[in-house]
């Protein structure tokens, strides 16, 4: 088979059923939702919710081929709603004939609410089955009624037998892989490969190309992988390797033992390797009630806006809103109060888990209920609140227990 000297080893190499499929097993596995779907021909609408490389847009394509339905694609970067338009009345024509319209939309976070209301009713309807693909979290970035009607599904970043199966692949495939050089490489090259890859299917495969064909060595070795990868000068920093778990332990201890000139260290080398701004962003809102909490109240209020911040800011200009939120809570005064009242709460229902709640806190919505007792006595105004209530809202075990101690 020939192919276009231009196309990449990942597109050269996208499954195009799911048996060439790799990952994934919880969805296209023997007992799988999606293969199940295929197999039954029935198709409804969806989103694919998972890391880049994890095979969403693969998935759809498979699963367009496979019901024998006119389909388009759309990237939600550069397409809007009179490109959607178009695809509504080619729909509305295929519907004459029975012929089903199925509409890819890659980052379909991308799109703003205009752009997803018009889709809305055609989906809605049926005119037209939306399958959707995103990296972000679609309970915030797909409107909650374009949400409701699609199933969701997780995909999950590519285990590491998973990547070695692509790479083994894309090594003896003389005919669209590049078997044709005659290459090897090595186990602890592999390794590096794999783990630098971050678990992302085309990552691995162009970096894998880049290494066969640009170095003249048999055997690929781990020194060509870090020239591949060109890491940077903090080094290596693979998100699933000890260092990385390192820097941000010592980032989060940093801020916790009130050290803003360590912790801005370690969030430029964290930024500087590439991490994920709203992971930091997201273990500052933790640290803000577990270091912080009671001993400054404004403490979770100022991480959650930094985090919102973030999002909607975007890189490189969010490194100045996540030094920002680091010096404020490396600055603050510590407390583990919150953390310890939770942990003594948790230590209690192990020792006592299933005490019967107090008559006066049950809830009473049948006569028979309030025969019972429930609800009596409880009362809710300013004037029964705290020690004044003379109630106890702990189980009877538990009445004098104290968890939360300021």
């Amino acid at each position: 088979m020939c192919y276009n000297i231009f196309m990449n080893l990942s597109y050269r190499l996208r499954p195009k059923n799911l048996d060439e499929f790799v990952g994934q097993s919880h969805l296209v596995g023997k007992d799988g939702i999606i293969r199940k779907m295929i197999e039954s021909n029935s198709l409804y609408s969806i989103i694919f919710w998972g890391p880049p490389g994890s095979g969403k847009t693969t998935l759809a394509k498979i699963i367009a081929q496979n019901s024998n339905s006119d389909f388009h694609i759309l990237s939600a970067v550069s397409t809007g709603k009179e490109d959607l338009r178009k695809i509504i009345q080619n729909a509305q024509d295929n519907k004459l004939f029975g012929k089903r319209t199925v509409l890819f939309i890659d980052e379909i976070h991308r799109w703003n609410k205009a752009q997803q209301d018009a889709l809305l009713p055609n989906v809605e309807n049926g005119l037209i089955t939306l399958i959707g693909a995103t990296t972000e979290n679609p309970s915030f970035e797909v409107i909650s009624a374009l949400l409701s009607r699609c199933r969701l599904f997780v995909l999950k970043s590519l285990e590491d037998q998973d990547l070695e199966k692509i790479v083994d692949k894309a090594l003896s495939n003389t005919e669209m892989g590049v078997g044709k050089y005659k290459k090897k490489i090595n186990s602890e090259a592999k390794e590096l490969l794999i783990r630098l890859s971050g678990g992302d299917a085309r990552i691995i495969l162009n970096a894998l190309e880049m290494a066969v064909t640009t170095y003249k060595e048999k055997t690929i070795s781990p020194e060509i992988i870090k020239q591949v990868f060109q890491t940077k000068s903090a080094g290596i920093y693979d998100k699933k390797a000890d260092e990385h778990y390192n820097i941000i332990s010592a980032f989060i201890k940093s801020v916790r033992g009130s050290d803003p000139d360590a912790a801005l260290y370690y969030l430029a080398r964290m930024l500087e390797n590439g991490e994920d701004p709203k992971f930091i962003a997201r273990r500052m809102i933790i640290l803000a009630s577990e270091d912080i909490g009671m001993a400054d109240r404004g403490a979770l209020i100022q991480a959650n806006i930094a985090f919102e911040a973030v999002h909607k800011v975007g890189m490189p200009e969010a490194q100045l809103i996540l030094a920002h939120i680091v010096i404020y809570l490396a600055k603050a005064p510590k407390s583990r109060v919150v953390a310890n009242a939770l942990e003594k709460a948790k230590a209690a229902v192990y020792e006592f888990p299933n005490e019967p709640i107090p008559l006066h806190l049950r809830n009473a919505t049948t006569k028979f209920m309030k025969n019972l007792g429930y609800a009596k006595d409880y009362k809710w105004s300013k004037d029964y609140v705290g020690p004044k209530s003379n109630l106890s809202f702990l189980p009877e075990k538990l009445k004098n227990k104290k968890f939360y101690e300021p």
